[in-house]
């Protein structure tokens, strides 16, 4: 990784709650909400740009891992805010703390974990699980 990286490095982004958003099974929405899985890919993509302007060009940010509590439900058009703060980098990990909110507060909580490799490393691990 290029240097730079630091405890503490924050990222967020806006986003507004459309209705490809809301909690489905199978095509049919259950909640016209914000969904849990919309609110998880949300916060992977904050804490990647946390590790975006550091990686070499041979390397590549995973997702490992995603904790996640979802507090609150956020209505279509609302405005949520997702924030990540690198709490902890070790050898070729970083982990960040992540929060969504919205004009009412605190919707949801957690904390995401990302593996930097080697680009070759990762292409080797998807040729295995494609055997």
């Amino acid at each position: 990784m290029k240097p730079g990286l630091h405890v503490g490095r924050e990222e967020r982004i806006e986003i507004t709650v459309t209705e490809e958003m809301f909690a489905a099974f199978e095509g049919e929405v259950i909640h016209p909400v914000y969904s849990t899985v919309a609110m998880t890919y949300h916060m992977e993509w904050v804490s990647r740009k946390i590790i975006l302007p550091f990686l070499e060009d041979y390397e590549e940010g995973m997702g490992a891992s995603v904790k996640l509590k979802h507090l609150a439900a956020s209505p279509l058009g609302s405005i949520v805010t997702v924030k990540a703060i690198l709490i902890e980098i070790r050898e070729n990990v970083v982990l960040t703390e992540v929060t969504a909110e919205n004009s009412l507060g605190l919707i949801g909580r957690g904390e995401v974990m990302q593996v930097i490799l080697p680009k070759e490393k990762i292409m080797e691990k998807l040729k295995q699980a494609s055997s």
